[in-house]
C-alpha cells in the first residue's frame, strides 16, 4: 500500500500482517501506550471488533478512494458488518453536522469523568501480532494450529505487552483441564484458510447441514453421508462428495465428523454394519460432535483407538439458526492433536471453541447446559401461561422481560414462536428433554440432586404426548396450556 498523510479522525483501510485490509478510524492512542520505535505509523480503531493496532503508514489506505476496490476483494459477513458500522458512523457523523462525539473519557450528568472502557490492542511486528494482556491472568502457551487473526478477549485494564503471534489463547485452569477461547476467525480477514485434510461429515439433521454447509463455504473438501441420503442432494450440489456409508466415509477421509440424535444413533453409527469402526485404520480421526453422555463418550473414545484411530468428543451450543450462521460454540475433549488439526473446520462452524482435558469432559458440560437451557425454557412458558391466566398481557410480560436482565436473543425468539404460535424446530423439542433425562442421570451418578431439572423435565415429557416431540423446544408451553 502507498503512503498516505493521515490525521486523527480519517477513515482508512489497514493491513495487519499478512491479513486483508480492514475498515477502520485513526484515533488518538491512550497516554500510557508508547508508540513502537523506529516506526511510521497510526494507531487505529478497527470497525466491527472494537480491536486497536499501531499500522504502519505504508500499510494504510483513505477508504472512500478505496473502497469499491476492497468490497470486490473482501468477502465474508463480518467484513460486510465492519464496512456496515462504517456506513452507520458516517450517517450519524452526518446528522451531527460533521462532528464527532466520543464517549471516552466523556463526563457524566453530574460532571464527574467516567473511566474509558479498556482497549483490545493489537500491535504488528514483521506480522506478528501482539495483544494487551492482564498480568492477573494465568499463564497462556501458544497454540500453534490456529493461523488466524486474535482478538484479545479480556475485560480488565491491561498493563503489559504479551506476543500470541497469530494463536489461540489457552489458559490453565485449577481443574486441569484447559479452556480455549478463540476469536471468531472470519472478524477480521472474512475468510480462513481451510486445512488440507480431506473431511467426513455424518448426519445431515439441524445442526448438522448448517455445519456442513459453513465448512464447504469456506473451501474444505466435505464428503457427506446421512441416513436419508435425499438430504445429501444439496450438499453435493454445493461441492460435497457423497459417501455410501459411514466406513466408506471414514476410509475415504482423514478427519470424520459425526452429528446425530442421541446415545443410541451415535453407537449405532460406530458400532452397527458398515459403520464408522470398519472405516477405522491406524490414524483416522473421529470427531463426535453429537450430545450424549460421557458413558456413551467413553465407549467410543475407547474402540475407536482400539483400531489405532484418533479420538475427539466436541458437542456443540447452539441451534440451527446458530449453526446455519457458523456462531457455534464447540466444546472439545479427548485428543488434544485431533482439536488442534480440525482447527479450520472449529474456525468456519463455531465463533469459540474450548478444549475441556480428558474424554468425558465435554459430554458433561454439554449437558449442564442444555440442562439450564431446558429448564429455562419451561420457566418461561410457566409465566408466560400464569401472565394469561391472571389476566396479564403476554405482550406486555415479554416487552418488560426484554429491557431487563434476563434480556436475550433466545427469549425474545422463544417468547416470539409463542406468541406467534411458530414451533418450526430450531431445537427439537425432543432432544432438550433427552438432554435433561441425561444431565438428570449424570446427577444421579454424582449424587448430585437435580430437582428443577426433574420438574422441567416432566414438563417436556408432557408436551411430548401431546405430540409436540418434532417441534421446537419452545412448544414446551403447549403443556400448559392443555
Amino acid at each position: 500500500m502507498a503512503t498516505v498523510h493521515l490525521r486523527i479522525g480519517d477513515l482508512v483501510w489497514g493491513k495487519l500482517g499478512r491479513y486483508p485490509p480492514w475498515p477502520g478510524k485513526v484515533v488518538s492512542p491512550p497516554k500510557d501506550l508508547k508508540k513502537p520505535r523506529g516506526k511510521k505509523c497510526h494507531f487505529v480503531k478497527f470497525f466491527g471488533t472494537e480491536d486497536h493496532a499501531w499500522i504502519k503508514v505504508e500499510q494504510l489506505k483513505p477508504y472512500h478512494p478505496h473502497k469499491e476496490e476492497m468490497i470486490k476483494i473482501n468477502k465474508g459477513k463480518r467484513f460486510q458488518q465492519a464496512v456496515d458500522a462504517v456506513e452507520d458512523f458516517l450517517k450519524k457523523k452526518e446528522k451531527q453536522g460533521g462532528k464527532e462525539q466520543s464517549s471516552e473519557g466523556k463526563g457524566d450528568s453530574k460532571g464527574k469523568k467516567t473511566p474509558a472502557k479498556p482497549l483490545k490492542i493489537l500491535e504488528e511486528d514483521d506480522e506478528d501480532l501482539s495483544a494487551l494482556k492482564d498480568p492477573s491472568e494465568k499463564p497462556v502457551r501458544d497454540d500453534p494450529h490456529f493461523h488466524h487473526f486474535l482478538l484479545s478477549q479480556t475485560e480488565k485494564p491491561a498493563s503489559s505487552m504479551e506476543p500470541i503471534s497469530k494463536r489461540l489463547k489457552i489458559v490453565e485452569e485449577d481443574t486441569r483441564s484447559t479452556s480455549i477461547q478463540a476469536a471468531d476467525s472470519t472478524a477480521i480477514n472474512g475468510s480462513i484458510t481451510p486445512t488440507d485434510k480431506r473431511i467426513g461429515f455424518l448426519g445431515l439433521g439441524l445442526m448438522g447441514s448448517g455445519i456442513v454447509s459453513n465448512l464447504l463455504k469456506m473451501g474444505h473438501v466435505v464428503t457427506v453421508w446421512n441416513r436419508t441420503v435425499e438430504k445429501c442432494d444439496l450438499f453435493i450440489q454445493e461441492g460435497a462428495r457423497l459417501g455410501r456409508t459411514p466406513a466408506e466415509v471414514v476410509s475415504m477421509c482423514d478427519i470424520t465428523f459425526s452429528c446425530v440424535s442421541d446415545p443410541k444413533a451415535a453407537r449405532d453409527l460406530v458400532l452397527g454394519p458398515s459403520g464408522v469402526l470398519q472405516g477405522i485404520r491406524p490414524g483416522k480421526c473421529y470427531v463426535e460432535m453429537s450430545t450424549v453422555d460421557p458413558e456413551t463418550i467413553t465407549e467410543l473414545s475407547q474402540v475407536i483407538s482400539s483400531r489405532g484411530g484418533r479420538f475427539l468428543e466436541a458437542p456443540v451450543a447452539g441451534s440451527q439458526q446458530v449453526s446455519n450462521e457458523g456462531m457455534l460454540v464447540i466444546l472439545a475433549a479427548g485428543d488434544r492433536t485431533v482439536y488442534e488439526d480440525c482447527s479450520s473446520c472449529f474456525q468456519a462452524m463455531g465463533k469459540t471453541s474450548f478444549f475441556l482435558g480428558e474424554v468425558g469432559n465435554a459430554a458433561r458440560m454439554m449437558l449442564i447446559l442444555n440442562m439450564v437451557q431446558g429448564s429455562f425454557m419451561a420457566t418461561i412458558a410457566e409465566g408466560l401461561t400464569l401472565a394469561q391466566a391472571t389476566g396479564q398481557s403476554q405482550h406486555t410480560f415479554l416487552d418488560i422481560l426484554s429491557q431487563g436482565q434476563m434480556a436475550s436473543t433466545f427469549v425474545d425468539q422463544k417468547c416470539q414462536n409463542i406468541l406467534q404460535g411458530n414451533f418450526k424446530p430450531d431445537y427439537y423439542l425432543k432432544h432438550i428433554q433427552k438432554d435433561l433425562r441425561l444431565a438428570i442421570s449424570m446427577g444421579d451418578t454424582a449424587n448430585h440432586p437435580t430437582p428443577m431439572a426433574a420438574a422441567a423435565n416432566e414438563v417436556y415429557k408432557r408436551a411430548k404426548a401431546l405430540d409436540q416431540s418434532d417441534n421446537d423446544m419452545s412448544a414446551v408451553y403447549r403443556a400448559y396450556i392443555h
